[in-house]
């Protein structure tokens, strides 16, 4: 016998995790080099190996546990014909309790648990087939299995390497939020990887490469079959192995990757895994755990100080309410609103904040007519945290938006206020809306929505994964806003756009941009060519000269850079547009995307209560302006052309940022603008952790 088939019956663990380690440092070399103006040090890259080998070999321990249950417990005593009836009643029981239990998964835990019962079934499968196969058979089965899993497995790891380099290309980031998405929404988040890559021939190489590794490797492989390990030393090992993940689960941190000031290298740091894992489990962060808070009747001082405007009071001595009663000294003007939110439109795609490309000429004609807002930002970088801002107008909360929370029905919104005022308000969308749970969180927030299923097929000039051209959503707006007029009551429409999306299809022949390119250029460039023909046929309609048209970005087409949070990536544009109503100018004060709700609300002059977090920008004294950036942990502050982030643990920092290429330059934090940043965030956690932002 071989001296490899002897005492290598966990030889074939240590391939693995040296496979794991040298993909992962092969990912990292291979991201870096693919990101430009990183700005990574030789120090700080080492720092981000070291670190993440740390990392690696905490993925690792997992990676590695059914196969040391398999060569642990490996052994003849399974396979022999008189105990394998035996094994097969175990599985049918296992697969009679799973089918007919009265446990119910909820969320993300479904696809488990039906992943658990196509596992045991196989399982039982096979063995029922094993019983009638002689014994030789049932030996090579033994390690063709082996065979089978390790390429699998190194499929896997090969697959995951490449998976990150595209990840990484399009939100030059480890996995987060949006790779979990990646497993909730399979329809069209599959649908889209498959029209925006060629997933058939990335799937075929790598699974050529996975065989050729382990073919190269047999007889690692075959050792672990073959080899004699008595059963006691070979479960001395076992445990030991089996022990590490409890041990990494416990004690190793995500936070430890943040070593340095540049969060490239942070996220080099990081293993793509462990982050899905990470992200997979904080769907909320505590921010009272994880961030610095100071004692609540002082953060809600701040907060209502800030809050104070001279058109509002507040209704309640209440120190912990914030509703105030909004007035105006005008008399109440119930126009029409139609607010789209354009998906990923940069202010740098526009010339108006110097694009130089030409891809948004009929905004940039536009602006020259409407309220040119120049120095708006957005709340996050995903749809889902703009739709939260535009709807809710609170600051955004670490972890996952609001709109894909559990138990946000009945909240304070836009569409509840002016629902309250008679008007007719509605959620549009050119997809479906169980997609990012649109439907359920706006159809219980003072929205009727109405989303791609109310189109009929023959009316549907294009489409992709993510929904119907921008033409057909605005098509199936006018036809709703007809409709509405006709009614008779004022109307609020919230349209949201979805062709500037990869894969960045289109209808050939609207623009001078070939489809066939596939660019965002392209789509972004289709989508002003789509809201300027929605235009051209509303000014025929009789309810346009008493109609607000509200433009707005949801969030920028991108948002990496070397800092936290780079305020270029957060810049966006704003157009409000009612000839008959507003006198086109540009308004340069510092706006948040939150501020959106309350100012349009203030051009209508509408007399309310308000538990909004923002501020009707038009009518607000320029000491209180300041604007909220964020990503899913990092919490921004943006005031006097300062920057304050809060992350956990409990850190916070104060920046100048450079507003023309995102860098930004430590200095030190100022008490004041600490404190005002801590209120804003501790206030809203806390007015929704005691459920206070409902609507009465």
């Amino acid at each position: 016998m071989a001296r490899d088939e002897r005492n290598g019956r966990f030889s074939l663990i240590i391939l693995i995790v040296a496979l794991l380690l040298a993909l992962s440092a092969l990912t990292r070399i291979m991201l870096l080099a693919g990101t430009h103006s990183s700005g990574v040090s030789i120090t700080q890259f080492a720092g981000s190996l070291f670190i993440g080998l740390l990392y690696d070999l905490s993925v690792a321990s997992f990676v590695i546990i059914p196969f040391v249950l398999h060569l642990w417990l490996q052994n003849d005593f399974i396979y022999r014909k008189s105990v394998l009836p035996f094994v097969c009643l175990f599985f049918a029981g296992i697969l009679v309790l799973l089918l007919f239990t009265d446990l119910v998964p909820k969320d993300y835990n479904r696809g488990l648990f039906n992943a658990l019962i196509y596992y045991v079934t196989i399982r039982f499968a096979i063995y029922i087939f094993l019983f009638f196969m002689p014994y030789s058979f049932r030996l090579r089965w033994r390690t063709g299995i082996l065979y089978i899993s390790s390429v699998l497995i190194v499929f896997l790891l090969l697959f995951n390497a490449v998976s990150e380099w595209f990840f990484w290309q399009e939100f030059s980031t480890r996995y987060n939020f949006i790779a979990v998405d990646y497993l909730v929404y399979t329809t069209e988040v599959l649908g889209n990887i498959t029209e925006s890559y060629p997933l058939v021939p990335i799937i075929t190489i790598v699974a050529i490469l996975a065989i050729v590794i382990v073919v190269l490797l047999r007889r690692v492989v075959r050792s672990g079959v073959r080899s004699s390990f008595p059963f006691l030393k070979r479960s001395a090992i076992a445990i030991i192995l089996l022990l590490m993940p409890l041990l990494v689960y416990y004690s190793v941190q995500e936070k430890w990757r943040h070593f340095s000031r540049n969060e490239y290298a942070n996220s080099l740091a990081g293993n793509g895994l462990y982050e899905f894992a990470a992200a997979f489990t904080q769907n909320e962060l505590d921010f009272y755990k994880f961030y610095q808070t100071i004692p609540d009747s002082t953060a809600f001082t701040l907060l209502r100080k800030q809050l104070e405007t001279p058109n509002s009071r507040f209704v309640s001595t209440d120190p912990y309410n914030i509703e105030r009663d909004v007035t105006y000294a005008e008399p109440e003007r119930k126009l029409n609103v139609v607010l789209i939110s354009v998906e990923s439109l940069s202010a740098g795609f526009m010339k108006a904040f110097g694009g130089n490309e030409n891809i948004t000429p009929y905004l940039d004609s536009l602006a020259r007519h409407s309220l040119l807002f120049t120095n708006l930002y957005s709340s996050g970088t995903r749809t889902v945290r703009g739709l939260e801002a535009l709807s809710l107008s609170i600051p955004p909360t670490p972890g996952q938006s609001i709109v894909k929370r559990p138990d946000n029905a009945h909240m304070f919104s836009l569409g509840s206020v002016l629902r309250g005022h008679g008007y007719r308000t509605q959620y549009i969308y050119g997809g479906y809306s169980y997609f990012d749970n649109m439907k359920e969180f706006f159809s219980n927030n003072g929205y009727e929505v109405i989303d791609r299923s109310a189109i009929p097929a023959a009316q549907v000039h294009y489409q992709n994964i993510w929904g119907v051209a921008d033409e057909d959503l605005f098509s199936l707006s006018m036809r709703v806003l007809d409709n509405d007029n006709k009614a008779g009551k004022p109307f609020f429409a919230h349209i949201m756009t979805v062709s500037n999306h990869r894969p960045y299809t289109y209808p050939d022949g609207r623009i001078d941009i070939p489809a066939s390119l596939q660019i965002r250029e392209g789509a972004v460039k289709y989508t002003d060519y789509a809201i300027n023909k929605f235009l051209t046929d509303a000014s025929t309609k009789p309810w346009f000269d008493s109609t607000i048209f509200v433009i707005v970005a949801d969030h920028c087409a991108g948002s990496a850079g070397s800092v936290e949070l780079p305020v270029t990536g957060y810049h966006i544009p704003m157009l409000i547009y009612a000839p008959k109503v507003l006198q086109p100018r540009e308004v340069n004060t510092l706006t948040a995307q939150i501020d959106v709700a309350p100012t349009v609300l203030g051009l209508l002059r509408l007399h309310y209560h308000s538990k909004f977090f923002g501020q009707d920008v038009l009518n607000t004294p320029a000491d209180k302006q300041r604007a909220f950036i964020s990503t899913y942990q990092g919490l921004g502050y943006l005031r006097d052309g300062k920057l304050v982030v809060q992350s956990p643990v409990k850190n916070i920092h104060e920046y100048l940022p450079d507003f023309r290429n995102g860098n930004a330059a430590t200095v030190q934090v100022e008490g004041r603008l600490a404190k005002e940043a801590i209120a804003y965030y501790q206030g809203i956690s806390w007015l929704l952790k005691h459920r206070r932002q409902q609507d009465n």
